[in-house]
């Protein structure tokens, strides 16, 4: 499975890492001038070089190597953008709905669900992305474990830890915050 280079016989992973190696630094560059944000940077740069690997179009001869990858990690950082707005409409539409249906509360109950929806909202938000994205749209898009990782390119037993360690993660946030919170009303 190896390529000819000088003569010699050269694995394939050692000329992939060549490669991410020569533009890994710019193209965190260029996606974080479209992202401003250096997870999502190092994730758009991380899916460009996943799709390249997987799909087999970094062994073919491109014109300019440079510029091909940096057209792809820009439409990986447009994709990005594309599906975090999609993501907050619907994230909208949710809250809307759970609004219209708690409208037969009392202003009090009203205060206290809307608190604690803003909670969960931030708690989510801080997850890691390779938790957060398999939880959203696990309980916000009703996705199947499968769907889940056909989207996100990643294995089903994956998906479904990933969604178990983002539900522990966020009881375990909560619960702290519940534990500091009750220790400054007695104090």
């Amino acid at each position: 499975m190896g390529v000819q280079a000088n003569g010699q016989q050269t694995d394939t992973a050692t000329l992939f890492t060549a490669l991410v190696d020569r533009h890994s630094r710019f193209l965190y560059r260029v996606a974080f001038s479209l992202l401003n944000n250096r997870q999502d940077a190092e994730d758009a740069v991380q899916e460009t070089f996943m799709k390249l690997y997987r799909t087999g179009l970094w062994q073919q001869t491109m014109n300019d190597e440079r510029a091909y990858l940096a057209r792809a990690v820009w439409r990986s950082g447009l994709d990005r953008i594309a599906t975090a707005q999609a993501k907050a409409m619907r994230r909208a539409e949710d809250i809307a709905e759970l609004e219209l249906a708690s409208d037969l509360a009392s202003p009090e109950q009203d205060a206290v669900d809307q608190s604690d929806r803003t909670l969960l909202r931030t708690l989510i938000d801080a997850l890691p992305s390779d938790l957060r994205q398999p939880l959203l749209l696990s309980a916000l898009e009703d996705m199947r474990s499968s769907d889940v990782a056909v989207t996100l390119g990643i294995p089903e037993a994956t998906v479904r830890t990933r969604i178990h360690r983002a539900k522990a993660e966020l009881r375990r946030r909560f619960e702290a915050l519940a534990t500091r919170r009750a220790t400054e009303v007695l104090s």
